[in-house]
């Protein structure tokens, strides 16, 4: 069965940031993941990863000026030196808190941009981050994103993505499977994962309901299927990774919100 990891910038937002991780190890959480641990102090978080016997297995560089609409600039010409910087700071983050995995968002499509240049932007800064990821043991994740979310994001499809990480060539450049950004870009969810889990360029999965991004027991996605086939095509090609769980409960930050809607993941485990 898939190993869940709680994604503590939507889950649990009925408490402050640091009391999450105790919320998540108390429902039976192993793991964690979240988008910009920045605002913390990497030592605060990792002793509450300590205190609650958590992994934390997934965390995003910095994206740039995000409260400006900025998602990502790993793909933006001229924003080479604060990418490195960026990157420089994730995998301080990451030695400190054990993490494996460092997302890097690719970016919007500026007006009147040349997608091709800037995939190539892109590429040559991910080739970078692998090399300084690889020496410290680390894996750099790219994922492709709905664009209905992120309108413009250059990343946006699965061929898209494993087309990248096969011309950057790097062993430790992966793709971050998120179910619910392909349902809405492709579809043919289950096929994607039996066609692309087996050739091991998938680092992590996440999944969500569909449209509304909820529990995954609501929407259109048929995630007891989807979950199994995961299992079956994980023990065929000896894939041992991580599902986020990167939803926004449906009753929001409400009391008990998360837990509430854990009943999916209850009768997973059950």
């Amino acid at each position: 069965m898939p190993r869940f990891a709680a994604n503590l910038s939507l889950l649990y937002n009925e408490h402050p940031f640091l009391d999450r991780f105790g919320a998540a190890a108390q429902d039976g959480f192993e793991g964690v993941e979240f988008l910009f641990p920045y605002a913390f102090s990497a030592a605060d978080i990792a002793a509450q990863l300590q205190a609650h016997g958590l992994q934390q297995v997934l965390m995003n560089a910095p994206p740039g000026d995000w409260d400006a609409g900025e998602r990502g600039i790993g793909c933006l010409p001229g924003r080479e030196a604060e990418f490195r910087t960026g990157f420089a700071s994730a995998l301080e983050y990451a030695r400190v808190l054990d993490c494996p995995r460092i997302h890097v968002l690719a970016g919007l499509v500026p007006p009147g941009a040349d997608p091709v240049e800037l995939e190539a932007v892109y590429t040559s800064n991910l080739l970078w981050a692998a090399g300084q990821a690889a020496a410290a043991g680390k894996q750099v994740l790219i994922e492709p994103i709905n664009t209905r979310d992120f309108p413009g994001y250059l990343l946006q499809t699965q061929a898209q993505a494993h087309a990248i990480v096969q011309a950057v060539g790097a062993p430790n450049l992966k793709v971050q499977f998120d179910l619910y950004h392909c349902q809405i870009m492709e579809g043919d969810v289950a096929t994607k994962i039996r066609h692309y889990l087996p050739t091991g360029r998938v680092g992590h999965f996440q999944i969500a309901g569909v449209p509304g991004r909820h529990e995954p027991d609501l929407g259109e996605l048929n995630y007891p299927y989807l979950l199994d086939v995961i299992d079956e095509v994980s023990a065929a090609c000896g894939w041992d990774g991580w599902v986020g769980c990167e939803y926004r409960p449906r009753r929001g930050v409400e009391p008990g919100a998360t837990r509430e809607g854990l009943g999916w993941l209850q009768r997973r485990s059950g």
